[in-house]
């Protein structure tokens, strides 16, 4: 009988290997594990390792339940925001004509590869280093617990419209139109009806994955087939289910698959090519634009009259180079615009910025908090309206994220505190729907400093605040932006697993609940409250 292994080339194994090995080891210094995966990418590169099948396969399955998720969490109207649209296209505008000069300055310096360069081809690498990462941006937002922050739905919108400017270069350097059948995808439309059934019907197991797995890799072929990008028909198809009240369900339940197909992604950027000394020059050239790059976003974002430490972490998210640079360069080389060794130079770049960037946006909070003045000076005074300052009732409880933990624990102490209990969240229509049934809840971010100045006086009244985010980083990421803002009142938290306790009570919480091993005494302490009332 032939083992099931056979199936996968033995390289594949290895690659597998290396990979966890990388990873574990680029947790233990403090970095995420991407980066851990992008050096093993460069590793089996060098040893003579080539991408497989297998390996394509699993990133192209990463990327594409990658977007559905995203749209699983994503509404339209946000796309609808100046903030996003009108920083997407100005940014797009400027850091490419900005990026076309720097480059033709380096050429002017005589560096190799740059030589004979002309303003077309300039302009061609300018756009094709102008995006920002899509996979890179949600994987760290997931990472840190954030994705649902105001920073994230801005910094995501951002990309979804750079997305659509990619596709649309795509379209026309490949010469071909969308099919007349693409027209159709118009009937998703009104299908979203019965989709949404469906979704219904698919209870909580293992029907509900298959039935995201389904729409996701369906909705990418679909798009396909009329000679659109895939991955936005995913994208799309996930934006489709976005209110529906299992959608966020269903995104937990493909976090797994999602997560594990995505160490194929970074693996395969990291083993795109490996660079020459030329090579390596060019590309830490095009690295040290990236600083300009990040300050244009940071500076369209006050414009529009973002909050300081909105725009700051918005920023950071987006401080780095996109694999669509990867794609332009396979273009241009066809083409004949670009020499091929542009593709390692567009890898390393690409590779260099996101091992620059993941500790960045992962310690965006404290790196705020300790430059938190100079970057106050180019806030604008005006505000949006969902940045508003709050006037508040007498206040005794705060629970920070109300999801299903914290709706929970919200529920059970409003009686105790007569109605001075306050729930906080970053979901604006989950923040809606909590109001609509009368619980005091409000949009906020416990992880960003400048909500306190939203709320004058919230944090000298309160006597408790629970902190019931939905990851650790982002519970830990509120004491401590708590303990900057120097409250003195008393601070719980909930936890998933024993070894974050004691980060925890490092950062000041008093009292950390294990929601999953205090579950049984909770249980029986409801069970013997429902026998004494029976």
């Amino acid at each position: 009988m032939d083992s099931i292994l056979l199936a996968i080339d033995p390289q594949d194994a290895l690659w597998i290997a290396i990979a966890f090995l990388c990873g574990f080891v680029a947790t233990r210094v403090g970095l995420p594990p991407l980066v851990g995966f992008l050096g093993a990418g460069f590793v089996l590169h060098a040893a003579g390792a080539e991408a497989g099948e297998f390996l394509r396969v699993t990133a192209d399955l990463g990327v594409t339940l990658l977007l559905f998720s995203i749209g699983l969490k994503l509404r339209l109207q946000s796309l609808m925001r100046p903030e996003v649209w009108g920083v997407a296209t100005l940014h797009l505008v400027a850091v490419m004509l900005l990026m076309t000069a720097f480059v033709m300055l380096l050429a002017l310096a005589g560096l190799q590869l740059l030589t004979d360069l002309d303003v077309r081809t300039a302009l061609i690498i300018g756009f094709a280093l102008t995006f920002s990462s899509t996979v890179f941006a949600v994987k760290i937002l997931d990472e840190i617990g954030a994705s649902t922050t105001r920073h994230a739905r801005v910094s995501i919108g951002v990309l979804i419209i750079q997305d659509i400017a990619a596709v649309a270069f795509i379209a026309v350097t490949a010469g071909k139109l969308p099919s007349i059948w693409a027209l159709g995808l118009l009937l998703l439309i009104p299908l979203r009806h019965l989709l949404h059934k469906l979704l219904s019907l698919t209870g909580h197991g293992e029907l509900l994955l298959l039935f995201g797995i389904v729409l996701a890799v369906g909705g990418a072929d679909v798009f396909e087939m009329v000679e659109l990008k895939g991955d936005l028909g995913a994208l799309l198809v996930g934006m489709l289910l976005a209110s529906h009240p299992k959608a966020n369900e269903l995104a937990k339940a493909l976090l797994g698959f999602k997560e594990l197909f995505l160490v194929g992604f970074f693996l395969t950027v990291g083993m795109t090519a490996l660079p020459g000394w030329n090579e390596l020059v060019v590309a830490l050239c095009l690295l040290a634009f990236l600083p300009f790059k990040s300050a244009c976003y940071f500076g369209l974002f006050t414009l529009f009259k973002l909050r300081a430490r909105t725009a700051w972490q918005a920023s950071l998210n987006l401080a780095n180079y996109s694999e669509f640079g990867l794609i332009v360069g396979t273009i241009a080389t066809a083409a004949g615009w670009l020499p091929p060794q542009w593709l390692a130079v567009f890898a390393i770049a690409l590779s260099l910025s996101f091992a620059i960037s993941a500790p960045l946006a992962t310690k965006g909070d404290r790196f705020y908090a300790r430059w938190h003045s100079q970057i106050k000076r180019f806030e604008r005074r005006e505000r949006l309206a969902v940045d508003a300052e709050i006037t508040l009732p007498r206040t005794e409880v705060v629970v920070f994220g109300m999801g299903r933990v914290g709706t929970s624990i919200y529920d059970s102490l409003a009686a105790d505190h007569n109605g001075r209990i306050l729930g906080v969240d970053t979901d604006e229509p989950k923040v809606g729907e909590h109001q609509k049934v009368g619980r005091n809840v409000i949009v906020g971010d416990g992880t960003n400093a400048d909500f306190w100045s939203r709320v004058p006086g919230l944090l000298s009244e309160v006597d408790w605040i629970i902190l019931a985010l939905p990851a650790h980083k982002a519970n830990l990421s509120a004491a401590e932006r708590l303990r900057d803002q120097r409250y003195r009142g008393r601070l719980a938290a909930t936890m998933r697993y024993p070894e974050e306790a004691e980060s925890l009570r490092a950062a000041g919480v008093e009292f950390a609940y294990d929601l999953h091993t205090d579950a049984g005494r909770g249980f029986v302490e409801e069970l013997h409250q429902h026998r004494r009332r029976s």
